[in-house]
């Protein structure tokens, strides 16, 4: 069951109570008796944890804002064929 907050609008007493969703809401105040009692309304206290409650949770590199692939440059090809290190070996041509 949920706890309720109230406040006095005569003597600004404040009252905690815990109500069914089903059950009417207060009008008199237990302290001076005057029916000024009224709910307060703050922040709701829930906390999402894990995975999935943000929006980039879900996201994959084709729909984020900022792609992956964006933030890095793409690696340029090399025009040159590589050798394998080591000493080289003259080759010298033989006629047949």
């Amino acid at each position: 069951m949920p706890t309720y907050q109230y406040v006095c609008g005569a003597c600004e007493a404040p009252l905690e109570i815990v109500q069914s969703f089903s059950d009417d809401a207060l009008v008199e105040c237990p302290e001076c008796g005057a029916p000024e009692l009224r709910k307060v309304y703050g922040s709701v206290g829930v906390v999402f944890k894990g995975s999935g409650f943000y929006r980039t949770d879900s996201r994959n590199a084709k729909t984020s804002a900022a792609p992956a692939a964006a933030s890095t440059p793409p690696a340029a090809p090399s025009a040159e064929k590589s050798t394998p290190p080591g000493p080289s070996t003259p080759t010298t041509p033989t006629n047949p």
